[in-house]
């Protein structure tokens, strides 16, 4: 099983490796549940490379570790799911590939592309962004409203991404939401650690506010 509470997506573009490693298991000590390393830049080696990596470090708070978009780096690092974005290869295909037991996440903006996605196979989905990103990677904004009828349209957990931060969660209250996916919100933050328990709190707020 794995818990999508307070999922946590990487970004390495603003850190030397040391620095990023560093980041990114504060962030599991902090009590992130899921981890996600995304990297839009790199070549496959060295995608695999860092992967390998950061999943020692996940695999020490026994964090299941999700590669984003690539199902080739997701086996040859041995992580335990890929999470696949609508341009990537299809859900069906990835279930083929990679078998039952294996975590395969969806991004997903609408109720019928949420429902494809878990008729695919899809164990999860990402949908958002509810707000803006600082990060490098083309948002179209998902209102709330679209969010809270994905929830209730499949049965698997959804989770809100896109800007999401301690100081504006409260527009998500009332959703049946699974958890928060957050980015900069971690990565940049002063004290990683810290960050990552006060957001890990809230998620588990709001998912009490929406039963």
């Amino acid at each position: 099983m794995f818990d999508t509470t307070l999922y946590f997506i990487t970004d390495s573009t603003l850190y030397e490796e040391a620095e990023f490693l560093y980041r990114v298991e504060e962030g599991l000590k902090g009590g992130a549940t899921l981890l996600q390393l995304r990297e839009k830049n790199r070549s496959t080696r060295e995608y695999i490379d860092l992967a390998r990596k950061v999943h020692e470090i996940s695999s020490r708070y026994n964090v299941p570790l999700i590669i984003d978009d690539r199902v080739d780096v997701m086996l040859a690092s041995g992580a335990e799911g890929v999470h696949l974005g609508r341009s990537d290869m299809k859900i069906s295909d990835a279930r083929k590939i990679l078998g039952k037991d294996v975590i395969i996440g969806a991004t997903t903006k609408t109720v019928p592309q949420a429902v494809e996605a878990y008729e695919q196979g899809a164990d999860y989905l990402g949908v958002g962004a509810i707000y803006p990103t600082t990060t490098k990677v083309v948002t179209v904004i998902t209102k709330v409203e679209t969010l809270d009828a994905i929830c209730r349209a499949v049965p698997i957990p959804a989770n809100a991404i896109g800007g999401l931060n301690k100081d504006n969660l409260s527009v998500l209250e009332g959703v049946p939401i699974a958890g928060i996916c957050v980015v900069s919100a971690i990565m940049k933050a002063d004290d990683p650690k810290k960050e990552a328990s006060i957001l890990l709190t809230r998620s588990k707020e709001l998912k009490k506010l929406a039963r």
